[in-house]
């Protein structure tokens, strides 16, 4: 059973049969899709040395626009005390530059939430929940967050976090995923935020 079916338990079942079978398998198996980004925005430009600084750690970058390449990889991998985790990695492609989002993350059992540590390595730490909408897609929603320092976490002031709000679907009319990530600053406004389609790779 992969964490994403464990912190969803019944809801589990409600979730779209592409997105059912993408979350089951996670865990089992690596999964590679690639697609198109049709928006990538983000926040005032003097936040842009922050951007830079991200691209240094994986995390966030200050490139932006319309009908971007994209390549997102699930890897299963094990943590230092032997836990399950899954690798997240998104790159986008700005013509000759490759920019990431990327994360780990894994099972909190006795909270039932996911566990997200963003970047490579780790800047970022946040408690991500997991809820099936009505029309089968999956909505997560960051909670808790904290800044990481090498193995220092520091709880961050909700004025000072980037609240994330993620939905995943699957279209039946292009047989693709749908994917919109929204990050926002309750004082800035969206900090990030991108919307598009995948469809998963043929393993050769």
């Amino acid at each position: 059973m992969s964490i994403y079916e464990v912190v969803l338990g019944e809801e589990f079942t409600k979730l779209h049969p592409m997105l059912r079978q993408r979350y089951e398998s996670m865990g089992k198996r690596e999964f590679i899709g690639s697609g198109i980004m049709h928006t990538i925005v983000g926040g005032p430009k003097w936040l842009y040395p922050f951007f830079w600084y991200g691209v240094k750690w994986k995390l966030l970058f200050p490139e932006r626009g319309k009908n971007i390449p994209f390549i997102i990889c699930n890897t299963p991998t094990v943590g230092e005390k032997g836990e399950e985790q899954i690798h997240w990695e998104r790159k986008f492609q700005f013509g000759n530059k490759e920019r990431y989002f990327n994360a780990i993350m894994s099972l909190d059992r006795n909270q039932k939430v996911i566990k997200d540590y963003l970047g490579d390595p780790a800047r970022f730490y946040s408690d991500l929940s997991f809820h099936v909408v009505k029309d089968g897609s999956l909505l997560i929603s960051s909670k808790g967050q904290r800044l990481v320092i090498g193995r220092i976490e520091i709880p961050l002031p909700r004025i000072f976090q980037g609240i994330a709000t993620v939905e995943e679907g699957y279209c039946d009319t292009k047989q693709a995923y749908t994917i919109s990530v929204n990050v926002r600053n309750p004082i800035i406004g969206t900090v990030f935020s991108y919307k598009g389609v995948f469809t998963e790779d043929e393993l050769s």
